[in-house]
């Protein structure tokens, strides 16, 4: 694998053909969700043609059709935990345009995890409409015991649902490959505003919060030290 390449086509061919096994530290992974909304076709085959395949890359109405009978029974045969739970997955949906979307992530999920090195790390991001399957899917695929965060990101400030609250978030699931992956914690300044709520004193050496000390161990009254 070239570094800095831009690869050119459905993702599923081109993680079978160019990405080898374990060489990837760290996969984002922001598919097409399930959510009823059509994304463009960004390409066509060299004579013009859009193939079904590629179609499938890029939208996000997904259908109980040939192409995903075909994809779930390819990961049921392989067996396995990722198997059952496909197979849970079909006996409780039955044929429809979810399980057509399930059947369409499990191969490239199964994929992404062998590309990934024992160091390496995945982020998933979806929505609330499939994300409770997701991750039951990724926990059969990477293990439960390999799940690391449920990351929220609240996408909007104001939603007008008349009938609900409104949908302002959406999910990354994070997912390592073993025990082995490392974690680098991020930090940043505080924003102003946090700063003028809690650090409200000044001194010489600047701005800060005073807090209550209580002794070790000590359930009522203050610990008598400063």
């Amino acid at each position: 694998m070239l570094e800095n390449m831009l690869y050119y086509g459905d993702n599923l061919d081109i993680l079978h053909r160019y990405i080898k096994d374990e060489s990837i530290d760290l996969v984002y992974l922001d598919p097409p969700f399930k959510s009823s909304q059509d994304y463009n076709v960004l390409f066509a085959e060299k004579n013009g043609s859009q193939s079904a395949a590629q179609i499938k890359a890029f939208e996000d109405t997904w259908q109980w059709d040939m192409a995903a009978v075909e994809a779930y029974e390819n990961v049921v045969i392989q067996g396995g935990r990722v198997s059952e739970v496909m197979q849970a997955f079909k006996s409780f949906l039955g044929g429809n345009d979810m399980m057509a979307y399930l059947s369409m992530m499990a191969p490239r999920l199964i994929e992404l995890k062998r590309i990934l090195k024992s160091t390496g790390s995945i982020y998933l991001h979806c929505d609330s409409t499939a994300s409770h399957y997701l991750k039951l899917l990724m926990d059969a695929i990477f293990s439960p015991i390999n799940f690391r965060n449920e990351i929220i990101w609240r996408r909007t400030g104001a939603n007008n649902s008349a009938k609900r609250f409104g949908p302002i978030h959406q999910t990354i699931l994070y997912y390592v490959k073993s025990v082995a992956t490392p974690f680098y914690q991020m930090k940043g300044p505080y924003t102003t505003g946090y700063i003028e709520d809690y650090f409200k004193h000044e001194d010489e050496y600047g701005r800060y919060r005073p807090v209550l000390l209580t002794g070790s161990g000590r359930r009522e009254g203050d610990s008598g030290k400063p």
